[in-house]
């Protein structure tokens, strides 16, 4: 699956148009990690448990856009966005869309 944030597919031809896709999740904060982060906010630097855990929202989003498009019988998604909101106190909405399409 070729996903792209562009209009198109450089050295391809979008055949056939397939609709839009998304994937979306929503990841609540770990206790463990809360701490962790709020020491680190002392000292300064990366809040890697935070990273770590958007990057892995991101992937399940993106993966979960991927698996709709390949359902519709595309072979790429393009002009793929991300997205990101606060649906209540430490728990966040990643939403990966695009539009799928076959390309040649």
């Amino acid at each position: 699956m070729i996903i792209v944030t562009t209009d198109f597919v450089p050295g391809k031809d979008v055949k056939e148009l397939k609709g839009f896709v998304r994937g979306s999740t929503v990841q609540a904060k770990h206790i463990g990690k809360d701490i962790i982060a709020g020491l680190k906010t002392i000292i300064g630097g990366e809040i890697s448990e935070y990273s770590e855990l958007m990057e892995e929202a991101r992937k399940q989003a993106i993966d979960r856009m991927m698996e709709e498009a390949s359902q519709k019988g595309a072979n790429a998604v393009i002009a793929v966005r991300l997205e990101t909101s606060a649906v209540m106190q430490n728990a966040s909405e990643i939403i990966a869309y695009g539009t799928a399409v076959v390309v040649e």
